[in-house]
């Protein structure tokens, strides 16, 4: 398979190469990448190099695995990585730090699942993060995904061990619409869900005062576990 560039007026994704390495290399670094996923610790620029010959490569070579990096229109700068294992139709992703809270991963998400129900021919995909990991699930609910439920991991951790996982699913027929029954410890949904509906009620209230406003009928809705390639974790 060779490797294409996904890209929307928010973000542009296309496979990570060598001169990311220190990017990735920086990223890795951060705790809260390494608490909720598997990248080796202490993470070398090595690891980031295995992770790039052995893992993007080698993924989109035997079309085994579609990785791409995170990137702003106009700019070279890696803000993450998102991948899909077309074997396990499942979905992984990470950002850096500095480019979490800005809705970059919810609309790469949205891109790469529009991609792998399409055009890939996927007939689900799935995610899965560890309990705990409230920003990754806040953008699997964001870009559609159905929460199923809690169980051990498809994937080992660092010890080996199956970690108990929040999973969901996506499949080519739902809608790009946050759903209700994910678990919200924070309470994130909750007030996202309280914003939508007075988003809403407003919308009501003008129409009842201005029949003249078209209704937006016509608006569009829808939108890694090897060494160096994390999954699951994230932020929007």
């Amino acid at each position: 398979m060779q490797p294409f560039v996904l890209e929307s007026p928010a973000v542009r994704l296309e496979v990570p190469g060598p001169a990311d390495v220190e990017a990735i290399v920086e990223a890795c670094q951060d705790p809260v990448l390494q608490r909720f996923t598997t990248v080796p610790t202490p993470y070398s620029r090595a690891d980031a190099l295995f992770f790039l010959e052995r893992i993007v490569d080698h993924g989109w070579a035997t079309g085994r695995e579609a990785t791409w990096g995170l990137r702003g229109p106009g700019s070279s700068l890696l803000l993450g990585v998102v991948s899909v294992r077309l074997g396990t139709r499942d979905i992984g992703f990470w950002t850096t730090p500095e480019a979490r809270g800005r809705g970059l991963m919810t609309a790469a998400v949205r891109l790469v699942a529009d991609w792998a129900l399409g055009e890939a021919g996927l007939d689900q995909l799935h995610w899965e993060g560890y309990v705990g990991n409230d920003a990754s699930a806040a953008v699997a609910r964001r870009s559609g995904f159905t929460y199923t439920g809690v169980g051990p991991g498809m994937q080992p951790d660092r010890d080996g061990g199956r970690p108990l996982c929040w999973k969901a699913r996506l499949r080519p027929g739902d809608d790009r619409l946050p759903k209700q029954g994910w678990p919200d410890p924070s309470g994130v949904a909750a007030r996202e869900d309280r914003g939508s509906a007075a988003d809403a009620q407003a919308g009501r209230h003008d129409r009842d005062r201005s029949r003249e406003w078209p209704r937006a009928d016509g608006v569009d809705h829808r939108g890694p576990q090897t060494p160096g390639a994390p999954r699951p974790p994230e932020d929007s």
